[in-house]
């Protein structure tokens, strides 16, 4: 195993700097950022334009990645891919494409995505759309080696308030998702903080999908216990919009919250799993300029490499 990050946290400092960092610092890959250029979600950036990006340019990347003797673990967009506008949706399905041939150029084999949501259709209903639209995006991966990785992030209330954004957040979805599309290059980027407070137990689904899990983050969450009492499972409803706001749980970085990261580690390595551990830099704790993030980067590397020996 060998310890990365998702390059999102460090914003618009040019890709190169970012990787000459992490070089300095002890990380050995790096999750590159591949949203459009123009683009306004959160947690976002735009470290390759793979719209425009040309063989010499990947040439280029390599070439610095080599010296600085980092990989490039995948390339990450996570987007709406069911998208109730068609126009977005085809919009998103093609950058997603033009993400999997710069990971080709790149010589990088993973992509990372959302499968997202129709959020006008039940979940139940989404697998349907989800089925036509995934497996013409998993076809066009496996003609040129790439494999899709899916996050298993909820994105509550990225649509609708209280509502799930995506239809691939806990072992049951999982489980319909691989049915509906068994390809061997569709697989998971699993992130235990998401299972955390959805009380999942993300230990037991380790061995479940060992073979489906292709990459995994690193981001943790701390759960309030008094505050669960007061809120409940539906969480925080009336939130008044001040910022750092937050209900019975919010992401921390590794080692700063309820994930065991060492009994994590070692049951993806009794599973099997010998690939990176990418930090996905959520902490408001330590966001709001570059030398918080990179802090909290640290802190996150210097806990995880206690188990990634």
């Amino acid at each position: 195993m060998y310890l990365g990050f998702l390059t999102v946290c460090l914003g618009n400092m040019p890709l190169k700097e970012k990787a000459k960092w992490a070089s300095e610092n002890g990380f050995k890959s790096l999750e590159i950022a591949c949203w459009p250029k123009d683009n306004t979600r959160d947690y976002s950036a735009s470290d390759i334009d793979v719209e425009n990006l040309t063989p010499e340019e990947a040439e280029e990347i390599k070439k610095y990645f080599k010296e600085y003797g980092l990989t490039i673990s995948s390339l990450a967009y996570y987007d709406n891919n069911l998208d109730r506008d068609p126009e977005k949706r085809k919009f998103i399905n093609n950058h997603l494409k033009k993400c999997i041939d710069a990971a080709k150029m790149l010589g990088t084999d993973m992509v990372g995505t959302f499968v997202g949501r129709n959020i006008e259709k039940s979940i139940k209903d989404n697998f349907d759309e989800f089925e036509r639209v995934f497996t013409d995006i998993i076809s066009y991966a496996e003609d040129k080696g790439i494999k899709i990785i899916i996050e298993n992030c909820p994105m509550e209330g990225w649509q609708v308030p209280g509502l799930p954004g995506t239809i691939s957040f806990t072992p049951e979805l999982w489980e319909e998702m691989f049915r509906r599309i068994p390809s061997k290059n569709f697989g998971l980027n699993l992130d235990p903080s998401h299972l955390v407070w959805q009380f999942i137990d993300y230990i037991d689904v380790i061995p479940e999908f060992k073979d489906r899990i292709f990459h995994v983050h690193a981001k943790d969450t701390e759960v309030f216990e008094d505050k669960f009492k007061r809120y409940g499972v539906f969480n925080r409803q009336l939130y008044t919009g001040t910022h750092g706001e937050f209900g019975y749980w919010r992401y921390r970085m590794p080692g700063m919250g309820n994930v065991d990261w060492g009994k994590f580690i070692k049951a993806l390595k009794d599973n099997g799993y010998d690939g990176v551990i990418s930090i996905e830099h959520e902490d408001p704790l330590y966001e709001g300029s570059e030398e918080k993030v990179k802090e909290g980067l640290l802190l996150g590397l210097n806990h995880l490499s206690q188990f990634v020996k």
